[in-house]
């Protein structure tokens, strides 16, 4: 499988950030005072619906969020395209569920994309194509890492993975067929040296696929567990985040927090496990903003109510 080089990010991003309101007000999201230097950014999950309704209404709510914040980048962690992902950069699905949708100014900024279990029943090489002649839409391989200044002398490295080809139930799925030319051997291998290498002050990870969830639907998936946890703990890797699981939810692992934000367009509900400070059956997204010493996450419903925070702080 041939290995991606890492498209490193130099533009170094300072802003005032007007946090997000610790509690709701007449049920709306509310600024506070702005804090110190930060990138802030949006993730968001499971949403290609061509604008039906909760689609439409928590792209609303993220451009009204991401203006208030200034936010650099949106990510997206998979299932971009329902039901069947697109069959080639033309697809009217990228206007349909993208282009059309996502229309705030504040969310003309780059997307940082990775591949979901229903983008693979479509055409995964054209989801990598289109950022080529579509600046927006960033997926330069289905696996990839990128740098990004904090302040002066802090930075972060996400490492972006196309957790698909680890899920045992779609090698022999017909659906899935271009899963067989993907070798989960070789991205763990990248994925290692990655980590090992990596001098960032933080380290960040994007799957589709949950470590763990409380999902109904999906929830833990044994593979990720197995193969992926045990490498987001030995290189202290501060939080995993991911989709799949139609709902908003903050779990954590000893000192690895993982995040799920798969309810861009619709949701379904959720048990309450033990290790779950929070999970909600809501449509929404996560809004994030890193500074040198924490990362705040904000976890914001379609109808702008924000529904909890999480404080992450820097760990070394």
């Amino acid at each position: 499988m041939h290995l991606s080089r890492r498209d490193f990010v130099r533009t170094l991003f300072v802003a005032s950030q007007a946090t997000l309101a610790s509690r709701l007000l007449s049920g709306n999201l509310h600024a506070s005072a702005p804090s110190a230097k930060s990138l802030n950014f949006a993730v968001i999950g499971d949403w290609g619906r061509r604008g039906q309704p909760d689609q439409a209404q928590v792209a609303t709510q993220m451009g009204i969020a991401c203006k208030k914040v200034a936010a650099s980048f949106v990510i997206s962690v998979g299932d971009n395209f329902y039901e069947h992902g697109v069959t080639s950069i033309d697809d009217s699905l990228w206007h349909e569920s993208f282009e059309n949708v996502y229309t705030a100014d504040s969310l003309q900024v780059p997307w940082y994309s990775i591949l979901g279990n229903h983008d693979y029943h479509g055409n995964c090489d054209a989801q990598v194509a289109y950022g080529k002649t579509h600046p927006r839409w960033n997926m330069p391989a289905r696996y990839y890492s990128q740098l990004h200044p904090i302040d002066a002398s802090t930075n972060v490295e996400f490492f972006y993975l196309d957790t698909c080809p680890f899920v045992k139930a779609y090698q022999h799925d017909s659906r899935y067929s271009d899963i067989a030319t993907q070798d989960s051997a070789v991205q763990l291998q990248w994925l290692e040296k990655g980590l090992a290498a990596s001098t960032a002050h933080w380290k960040l990870v994007m799957g589709h696929h949950p470590v763990y969830s409380s999902g109904l639907v999906h929830g833990n998936q044994p593979e990720i567990i197995a193969h992926v946890l045990p490498l987001l703990q030995k290189y202290k890797v501060q939080a995993y985040f991911a989709g799949h699981d139609h709902d908003l939810e903050h779990l954590k692992v000893g000192n690895l927090d993982l995040i799920v934000s798969g309810a861009g367009s619709e949701n379904r509900p959720v048990k309450a496990p033990a290790t779950s400070p929070f999970s909600g059956a809501v449509s929404g997204f996560v809004m994030a903003s890193l500074s040198a010493s924490n990362l705040q996450l904000q976890f914001i419903d379609n109808n702008g109510k924000l529904l909890y925070t999480a404080n992450i702080p820097r760990i070394g």
